[in-house]
């Protein structure tokens, strides 16, 4: 079965001292770019102490629909133009596949 949306975690270690920079540009570029090819950004924090940037990213009809929108965000003239690189701020990188769990009240 198809999820319904596709939900990503992505935690990314920016480099020493780049992470107002970093913030900046995903504010400024990357999650304009990524709602105007059908990505959701249902949250995104920042751990300071450890220069980490965490976000998450959704799009709706699955994770089929989730590789399209991918490559297309990063085929995209706007992404090849923001300058410097998000990419070469960024350490270390993780991304997760999750997964709904039912949250309904259960009978006890």
């Amino acid at each position: 079965m198809t999820p319904a949306r596709a939900v990503q975690l992505r935690e990314y270690r920016i480099r020493e001292g780049e992470l107002d920079r970093f913030v900046a540009l995903w504010q400024e570029h990357l999650a304009p770019l990524r709602r105007s090819l059908g990505f959701e950004i249902l949250g995104a924090w920042t751990a300071r102490d450890e220069h980490r940037f965490i976000w998450l990213l959704a799009h709706p009809g699955g994770w089929d629909a989730f590789a399209d929108g991918d490559k297309a965000y990063f085929a995209s003239p706007q992404r090849a133009a923001i300058d410097p690189d998000p990419a070469s701020l960024i350490e270390e990188q993780r991304t997760v596949r999750l997964v709904d769990v039912d949250v309904e009240d259960r009978p006890t």
